[in-house]
């Protein structure tokens, strides 16, 4: 039996149909989809959005790539199980999408690209806003997807849809391939009927898997662990995609082992747990840090090891260090030459305690002590950073996290992702709960916040969803906020104004560049950006698209607004100014380096003072072999 439909009502009726399933729960897998129509699309997806509505709910999106943040900020939520679809029409709307999908393959997010393309047929070649390529026909700007895609088909056939629907379903729902899956969708095939088998349509259920550990592996990780005098475990992001966070817990709680945690692993732990050591790498904390230098086992976790977690190859520095990787993909379980153990995060950490109970192992009891002292001496610092003696004075960038750390409990979402921020984040915040702590910095993208912010409230409507983000961020990408208020999606901004790109300001004092091109400021007359600030009112920009905002000049105002906005049902915006970006925001300094190649040859005394300090550095750099 057949049904004759388009193309493009052919796949909406497809995606509708699909669901995930792990450790029984079951759910949709393409949750919505987002769309801006232009020629390339309008036609065929739009209609066919139009012809289904009541199985595919639409979102109305300004910019193309912060649809695909939002859908993003969905996936995570719902814990890559469920995702969002994102439609564009051909040329600007479909080369726009490439940073959204960039960050998705980045972080192992799931998210459905839908494209438009040019003409299968080349009925009318070139269409308005064709790329013409003059040595191959069949490519398009849709082509630069592909190597930001874990997966990419050009479907130039109706029947083609068939085996390429299908193979994006398996990537979507693949722990180890998952990312950005793309489509293209030539706009001729889009409004093309085809005699569809009903069996396409059929509701399908794709089995998330939870792989055990090889026997022989898990031997050695057993002996690696026993062996060990002084061992950290590092929690990244594989911890929170499995659910692996009790399984965690269980098993500190059972070996003593102190845990760290990258900035997409934070969280992994509760901030109060006894073996939660904080944030490891350059934003780390001091307490993990040390312990990560002093280490004679690093057991990681669910993490890729960028080098913001290795201080770029000069924080593990122990003698005879080596590393045990928990990970669901090989290629991440094989870094830094440790040995493998390729599992999911939470059937691994299960196998894993269940032996080491059987063996009675523990940390000695004076390694506990001595990490349980360390971090209670950096919580004072937090409180310290945190603490506001004069409450009617402007605040301090940390005294804002302290405000809003005060306020906030175990429901709310706090998501950031570029900026001087998530350094301040990464060591001061307290997490509550294994989702708070929304940190998007594999791909550190500006834009993604107030988006992302939007698909977390679809995916958890129940939650207050904080999205912080500091005036370059909020320049970048604004529009979604027009999105919140359409559709009524009661999301919280914390807009930090500082005049600038304080964050880069910084790092570029750092390293010699005296802090050129960072600053919001006029144009003074030897034509430097160093003049009065700009009288940019971010502030009137926010309620100019639809959303509600609370100013606040003092640490008190900003603790009264703060409380009113999360009280508050509609989209709500918190406007504070802290620091010019020439100051410093006030945290501990960085423990750990970083490593920004500084100019070998320069005369300006700032980058030959940061060129000696970088070559003491990179000195320290280790070749784990």
């Amino acid at each position: 039996m057949t049904t004759r439909l388009t193309v493009a009502q052919a796949l909406v009726r497809f995606l509708a149909a699909q669901y995930t399933e792990r450790d029984g729960v079951r759910q949709r897998l393409i949750g919505a989809t987002w769309g801006i129509f232009g020629h390339g699309n309008v036609a065929g997806l739009g209609q066919a959005l139009i012809e289904y509505g009541d199985d595919m709910p639409f979102h109305q999106g300004r910019n193309e790539q912060s649809m695909v943040h939002a859908a993003v900020g969905y996936a995570r939520q719902s814990n890559r199980l469920s995702t969002h679809a994102v439609t564009t029409s051909i040329g600007p709307g479909a080369t726009n999408l490439v940073t959204g999908a960039a960050l998705a393959t980045v972080n192992h997010l799931p998210v459905l690209l839908l494209p438009g393309d040019i003409f299968a047929t080349r009925a009318a070649d070139p269409v308005l806003q064709q790329l013409e390529v003059p040595y191959a026909g069949d490519v398009s700007v849709n082509d630069c997807l592909r190597p930001v895609s874990k997966y990419f088909d050009r479907v130039t056939r109706p029947e083609a849809l068939i085996p390429a629907a299908l193979q994006a379903m398996r990537v979507l729902t693949d722990p180890v391939e998952t990312g950005a899956v793309t489509l293209a969708m030539p706009q001729d095939v889009q409004a093309e009927a085809y005699d569809w088998p009903e069996e396409f349509f059929a509701e399908r259920t794709w089995v998330v898997r939870r792989p055990g550990a090889d026997p022989a592996e898990l031997a050695e990780a057993v002996h690696a662990v026993r062996s060990a005098r002084r061992p950290l475990l590092v929690a990244g992001g594989g911890v929170h995609h499995s659910r692996a966070e009790e399984a965690l817990a269980e098993f500190a709680e059972a070996t003593g082992i102190p845990v760290a945690s990258t900035q997409a692993g934070k969280g992994s732990l509760r901030h109060d747990h006894p073996q939660d050591v904080g944030g490891v790498g350059h934003t780390g904390t001091a307490t993990a840090d040390e312990l990560a230098r002093t280490a004679d086992l690093i057991i990681g976790v669910g993490t890729r090891y960028t080098d913001f977690t290795t201080a770029s190859n000069t924080l593990f520095q122990g003698e005879g260090v080596r590393f045990l990787n928990l990970n669901i993909a090989s290629f991440d379980g094989h870094k830094l030459a440790g040995r493998p153990l390729i599992a999911d995060a939470r059937s691994g950490l299960q196998e894993l305690t269940e032996a080491l109970r059987m063996h009675g192992h523990r940390v000695a009891d004076a390694y506990v002590a001595e990490y349980s002292e360390d971090k209670e001496r950096w919580e004072q610092r937090v409180d310290a950073c945190y603490e506001a003696d004069e409450p009617d004075v402007r605040p301090t960038q940390p005294q804002v996290l302290g405000a809003l750390d005060a306020l906030v409990d175990e429901s709310d979402v706090i998501i950031n992702a570029a900026g001087s921020l998530p350094g301040d984040l990464h060591k001061l915040w307290r997490a509550r709960s294994k989702d708070q702590y929304h940190l998007e910095y594999g791909y550190s993208c500006m834009g993604y916040e107030i988006p992302a912010a939007i698909g977390v409230k679809l995916a958890a409507p129940e939650r207050n969803v904080w999205a912080l983000v500091g005036d370059g961020t909020y320049l970048m990408m604004p529009t979604e906020i027009v999105t919140a208020v359409q559709e009524g999606i009661a999301i919280k901004i914390l807009l930090v104004q500082n005049h600038g790109y304080a964050s880069i300001g910084g790092l570029s004092e750092s390293v010699g560049g005296e802090r050129f091109g960072t600053a919001y400021r006029f144009t003074a007359e030897d034509g430097t950006f160093t003049g009065a600030p700009l009288p940019v009112d971010l502030a009137a920009n926010v309620a100019s698209l639809g959303m509600r905002v609370l100013r606040a000049k003092t640490v008190r105002e900003l603790r009264e607004a703060l409380a009113e906005a999360r009280a508050a049902d509609t989209p709500t915006c918190v406007y504070v100014e802290t620091e010019t970006a020439d100051t410093v925001s006030g945290p501990p300094p960085a423990q750990a380096w970083w490593d920004v190649p500084v100019a070998e040859t320069a005369t300006r005394p700032s980058a030959v003072k940061a060129r000696e300090l970088y070559e003491r550095h990179v000195s320290t750099r280790r070749r784990h072999l």
